[in-house]
């Protein structure tokens, strides 16, 4: 019996995407570790200030070049597109690997690594979001996209960790060898895919609307628009892992790099776990990112006040589920709802703010950090998540009549017309109780 969790990989040219998508995005992610752990302990002293300038450059341009990322990503073939970006970031990744072996490497010189990686990222993501529904039929649609955004988080987990080992055996700038090798597994997966059976969907007209017609469409559409909110607060001032961790592992616990990087390996077991919990849904839904937005905010929360350096990873483990969660099933939401001639746009819109938000908030978060000490760093991306799950109220109560219903002194989240939801759900009990009688 197929799995629903991962039937998408049953389809050659998804499979072969996915194999060799996931091992890129893990160099991609370990080269912007490198490029972190470099700044903090070895071109600075432990600054939290330079790792988050590191980040804004890696993630900023997402937002900048929004009028021609998004243009691109709607007219552009976007096998293309990857061929050529997957390229660069390999390029990059290998040259600063250079500098760093002989030991000539600047500060200035990473910044402005940083901000081509920041560039080239800007085109990729766009692109590789809208690719996978090439890959297979409408059937398999919605576990693809899933599938794909899980692969690029768990990358973004997995990557860190393997990176900080690898950083305590083989030294940080083998590991920008490393990624750039790492980068020619996508390149080939491209080259072999079967472009007979690639389907093809509607796009956009050249010379219309652009950018804007985008904005446009989710201006128009609140369910997509809750979504690339929670995303934005998400983005900006949870999603900055590179600080809380570093931080933590080196200021509070005083650790090097393989506990640094243990620390994210153990995160990456929650993160797995969110991936597959996500995949398995077919139709996510904002309740979900609401529910994981608030697991986040507990565990941040706890996690920022862990006495130890164990007690602290147990707590990551935890943060990495509702992280996950909360990521893939956003990237699944926009994706599925929306129409295929706009969806480029709309996926660049979504990536420049999930991504173009750490340019804001990695500077503040490093300077809470290195003002009140690494605890306050995360309890600061902590109260991000609870301001999440509160947007996401928000948007249920006015545009689903989300209401509280206590019956027999138990209380129940009903939605639209109150009479007919209390109606079914003492309907539900009623059948509840028959089936435990029988």
């Amino acid at each position: 019996m197929k799995s629903a969790t991962f039937s998408s990989l049953a389809v050659y040219n998804y499979r072969t995407w996915a194999i060799g998508a996931i091992v890129a995005n893990m160099g991609t992610w370990m080269e912007r570790t490198a490029q972190d752990w470099l700044v903090l302990t070895q071109l600075t002293d432990n600054s939290a200030i330079a790792v988050g300038v590191v980040m804004a450059l890696q993630f900023g341009p997402p937002i900048a070049l929004l009028p021609i990322t998004g243009y691109v990503a709607d007219h552009i073939d976007h096998r293309k597109i990857l061929l050529v970006t997957k390229s660069v970031i390999g390029v990059l990744a290998l040259l600063l690997g250079i500098l760093t072996i002989t030991g000539v490497v600047e500060l200035w010189q990473v910044y402005i690594f940083a901000g081509l990686l920041g560039c080239t990222t800007a085109f990729d993501s766009p692109a590789r979001q809208v690719f996978v529904s090439a890959l297979v039929d409408r059937e398999n649609l919605a576990n693809a996209v899933a599938l794909n955004s899980a692969s690029f988080n768990m990358a973004r987990m997995l990557g860190p960790g393997l990176a900080g080992l690898l950083i305590a055996v083989v030294g940080t700038g083998w590991v920008f060898v490393i990624a750039s090798g790492a980068l020619t597994g996508v390149i080939i997966a491209l080259l072999i895919l079967d472009t007979d059976t690639l389907r093809r969907e509607e796009r956009a007209k050249k010379g219309a609307g652009g950018i804007v017609e985008g904005f446009r469409y989710v201006w128009h559409r609140p369910d997509i628009l809750i979504v690339l909110v929670i995303v934005a607060l998400f983005g900006t001032f949870a999603l900055n892992f590179p600080i809380y961790i570093a931080t933590m592992a080196t200021e509070v616990f005083h650790k090097g790099a393989g506990e640094y990087g243990l620390l994210s390996s153990v995160m990456a077991i929650g993160s797995l776990g969110g991936s597959l919990l996500a995949a398995r849904r077919a139709h996510p839904r904002v309740s979900l990112l609401m529910a994981a937005a608030a697991v986040f905010g507990v565990a941040g929360t706890v996690a920022a006040m862990m006495p130890g350096y164990w007690s602290f990873a147990a707590m990551l483990i935890i943060v990495g589920l509702s992280a996950q969660t909360l990521t893939t099933s956003a990237n699944s939401v926009v994706q599925l709802s929306t129409d295929p001639e706009v969806r480029g746009r709309v996926m660049a819109i979504y990536v420049g703010i999930i991504m173009g938000g750490t340019p804001l908030g990695a500077p503040v978060i490093g300077w809470v950090a290195d003002t009140y000490g690494a605890r306050w760093g995360l309890i600061v991306g902590a109260a991000a998540g609870f301001a999440c799950a509160l947007a996401g109220v928000i948007y249920q109560v006015k545009y689903r009549n989300l209401r509280v219903h206590y019956h027999r002194w138990r209380p129940y989240l009903i939605y639209g017309d109150r009479e007919e939801a209390v109606t079914e759900l003492a309907t539900s009990e009623i059948e509840i109780q028959r089936s435990s009688s029988v």
